[in-house]
């Protein structure tokens, strides 16, 4: 195994066993559970948005280690982004988790989640909190299926 690979592998299982921005944020103002009903995965994304920038953003939940990973490193990523940031970003890391590459400076750590790509099974788990957490801004009023 490579040693980029293994460092890929090794932050996966960190964020997976110690996600970051893990817990109910009280003073949300967009929320919205997610729910993968292949493996199990479920997750609830908390965000207080204000003047259109994410201001604040948690999770809660349980899942593979793919799903929580994904979960974690997004909440990092989207710290003081504009919904319209979050758009490209999202854009960028489907491409990254369908095709194996993306703009890297644009997604910084959500590269580990590359090999997302050799298992296509695995997509889903990695795209729950994001499709989340876009419902969760879009104002939607059903819980988010991946199925």
């Amino acid at each position: 195994m490579s040693a980029l690979r293994e460092l890929y592998q090794e932050v996966i299982i960190d964020h997976s066993r110690q996600p970051r921005n893990f817990g109910v944020l009280p003073d949300a103002n967009h929320s919205k559970e997610g729910f993968n009903p292949l493996c199990g995965d479920r997750v609830t994304v908390h965000i207080l948005a204000e003047n259109d920038v994410i201001s604040k953003l948690q999770f809660e939940g349980c899942g593979c280690a793919i799903s929580m990973a994904s979960a974690s490193l997004m909440t990092e990523t989207l710290w003081g982004k504009t919904r319209a940031e979050v758009e490209v970003i999202f854009q960028h890391f489907h491409q990254l988790i369908t095709a194996g590459s993306a703009p890297e400076e644009l997604l910084g750590k959500l590269t580990v989640l590359a090999g997302v790509a050799e298992f296509p099974v695995r997509v889903k788990c990695a795209t729950l909190p994001w499709h989340t957490l876009k419902a969760a801004l879009a104002g939607d009023t059903q819980a988010v299926c991946t199925e």
